[in-house]
C-alpha cells in the first residue's frame, strides 16, 4: 500500500481479535510513534502496553473509577467497565510527558506531539494488516486511572490504542470535501 492510499484509507476497526500483534509488528509500530513531531527533542511520549493479564489489572484499574464515582456501587457498570479493554488482544495508553513551562515548548504543542505518535501507530498498524480503535472516554481523564498509570499531575493520556487482528467489517468512510474545511488567504 503506498502512503497516500493508506493516509486516505485509514479507518477504525472496532471489532478486534487476537492474534495481537507480534513482537517485530510492535516494533515497527512504536518507531512509527517516535518520528511523531518532536520540538526541541523532549520526547515527551510514554507508552504502556497491555496485553493477557495486564488487560484484566487495566480493566480492574476502570472498576476502581467506577467505584470512585459511585461509592454506593453501581456494580452492572463496575463490570462493564472491568470488561472494556477485554474488546481487543492489546491495549496500547499513550501518554503525553509534559515537560512544565518549557521556555520553548508549550503545553500543547507537547500534547499534541504524543497524540501525533498515537497517529502514526495506528498508521503502522494499518499497513501491517492489523486493525486499531482509538478510544478516550472518561478513563482518560480519570484521577484513579492517571494514578495507577504512574502519571504526573502534569501528564496528559491521549489516549487508549485498542490493537489486535481485524474481527469484522470496516465501517463506510464518510465523503468529505476539502474545500468545506480549506480557508486560502491569497
Amino acid at each position: 500500500m503506498d502512503a497516500l492510499t493508506l493516509l486516505h484509507e485509514r479507518n477504525s476497526m472496532g471489532k478486534l481479535m487476537a492474534p495481537a500483534p507480534s513482537t517485530e509488528q510492535m516494533e515497527a509500530i512504536y518507531q512509527a510513534a517516535l518520528r511523531a513531531p518532536d520540538h526541541a527533542e523532549l520526547t515527551p511520549w510514554r507508552f504502556i502496553e497491555f496485553t493477557g493479564g495486564g488487560l484484566e489489572r487495566l480493566g480492574e484499574l476502570f472498576a476502581e473509577a467506577e467505584r470512585n464515582k459511585s461509592p454506593a456501587g453501581d456494580e452492572a457498570a463496575q463490570a462493564a467497565a472491568s470488561k472494556k479493554p477485554l474488546r481487543a488482544p492489546m491495549v496500547i495508553a499513550v501518554i503525553a510527558r509534559v515537560t512544565p513551562d518549557h521556555p520553548k515548548v508549550p503545553r500543547v504543542e507537547q500534547v499534541v506531539s504524543a497524540g501525533c505518535a498515537a497517529h502514526a501507530m495506528l498508521y503502522a498498524a494499518q499497513v501491517q494488516g492489523l486493525g486499531g480503535m482509538w478510544r478516550t472516554g472518561g478513563y482518560a481523564f480519570d484521577p484513579i486511572v492517571h494514578a495507577g498509570l504512574g502519571m504526573d499531575e502534569q501528564d496528559e493520556l491521549v489516549g487508549f490504542l485498542y490493537l489486535g487482528t481485524p474481527g469484522g467489517r470496516l465501517k463506510p468512510l464518510p465523503n468529505r470535501n476539502s474545500a468545506d474545511f480549506v480557508e486560502r488567504w491569497q
